[in-house]
């Protein structure tokens, strides 16, 4: 089967590898002439590293990362309010923090030699003929025909409304700015740590292990959240009183904000709520978060991303199946998965990301002792885990 492929992000070059390995003919485009990751760190579930480990690349990457135990959230008092711990999914359970750049990598190396076609400085702008679509880019050149077309262009994915033309993709008002810093000492090693001040303010902490440039001390990855509103006048400001006002706020970070030259040295994120309804049309189907984008406070997507590019390629190994039927079948598998995330990071986000102390007063006086109810624990730990799922997990991607 010819297979088109659009986005060389995680999803795109996940989903490539897992059906360049089953056979299919994978052509791999992508807008950008030099393919490059976007943003900084994140953080790696057990659901993510198994998907990692079908495409023979887990052991890479654990060698790289650093090992992730527990998320640990507080408010400015020093009192709890996240207090999540691996151990209470399972016994030596965690999670793999990561440079994205290193992720990226990763994927990248292993194309070429698992057969895939990567064709850069394509921005694909048209979709024709669904039921063997042929792929137009910005130039007014012609990629494919192909029996099936896959769009994993990220959740401002410019073919989405081309495939399912009643899709929402809104932009969340919030988002962050990130930087890595390194960690000589191992300082921040075991946890993702955060610091909240109501809901306005949420900084972060997390290990990633060493960098992509070959650097051999351990990182972390620093993030401020804010409006995306206010990156302008972030960025345009006076980046020593930001620094001041987060080792107030904060003051164990203030040996990494030393670190920061300067507010270019902080990369942007925004993120966007995707509602699609079916992922698929004809020949051409959604994944990542170009079909099920959500806000990053779960930090999922990147390992939702990779069980989709994984389970693609198992749904697309069966014999007998059409294109479309396959597609069907391997939505609605998926589906009961990504619910749970884009609900569940759509009610959470408030209470971490808003104007006023409505948003935080439900967090303390509800969430926080809600969770350390018996039970419920192991529910967070499952939601953290990725792990939270309805129907059978298939054995390519259970954890």
């Amino acid at each position: 089967m010819k297979v088109g492929i659009v986005g060389c992000g995680v999803g795109g070059m996940a989903a490539a590898l897992a059906l360049a390995r089953r056979g299919h003919e994978v052509t791999l485009l992508e807008a950008f002439d030099a393919p490059r990751p976007l943003g900084s760190g994140l953080l790696l579930q057990p659901t993510g590293l198994k998907a990692l480990g079908a495409l023979g690349l887990e052991t890479m990457i654990r060698e790289r990362g650093a090992r992730v135990d527990r998320l640990d959230g507080r408010d400015l008092a020093g009192r709890k309010v996240l207090d999540v711990d691996y151990a209470d999914w399972r016994a030596g359970g965690h999670g793999i923090g990561i440079h994205r750049g290193v992720l990226f990598d990763t994927l990248y190396g292993a194309l070429t030699p698992a057969g895939v076609v990567l064709r850069t400085g394509a921005r694909i702008v048209g979709l024709h003929e669904p039921h063997r679509p042929l792929l137009e880019d910005d130039k007014g050149r012609a990629h494919g025909p192909f029996d099936l077309v896959v769009v994993a262009d990220g959740s401002a994915s410019a073919l989405r409304p081309l495939v399912r033309p009643r899709s929402r993709a809104r932009p969340y008002p919030w988002g962050a700015v990130w930087a890595n810093a390194p960690d000589p000492g191992g300082q921040w090693s075991g946890a993702l740590r955060q610091v909240y001040d109501r809901a306005e303010v949420m900084i972060g902490v997390l290990p990633v292990g060493r960098g992509p440039n070959g650097e051999t001390e351990p990182q972390v990855s620093l993030f401020w959240s804010l409006p995306v509103s206010d990156m302008d006048a972030f960025e345009a400001g006076d980046f020593e009183a930001w620094k001041a006002r987060v080792r107030t706020l904060w003051p164990a970070v203030a040996s990494l904000l030393e670190t920061l030259p300067g507010p270019r040295a902080m990369a942007r994120a925004v993120y966007r709520d995707v509602w699609v309804g079916r992922w698929s049309r004809d020949a051409t189907l959604l994944i990542g978060d170009a079909a099920h984008g959500t806000s990053p406070q779960l930090g999922q997507g990147a390992n939702l991303a990779l069980v989709d590019a994984v389970e693609l390629g198992e749904h697309f190994g069966v014999a007998g199946l059409s294109v479309p039927r396959a597609a069907a079948v391997y939505e609605s598998s998926r589906r009961w998965h990504v619910m749970i995330y884009q609900f569940v990071s759509w009610a959470m986000t408030p209470l971490f990301q808003s104007h006023g102390g409505f948003w935080a007063g439900v967090r303390r006086w509800l969430f926080t002792p809600l969770s350390r109810a018996p039970g419920i624990r192991q529910l967070g730990a499952a939601i953290l885990t990725g792990t939270a799922r309805l129907g059978r997990w298939p054995d390519a991607t259970r954890p």
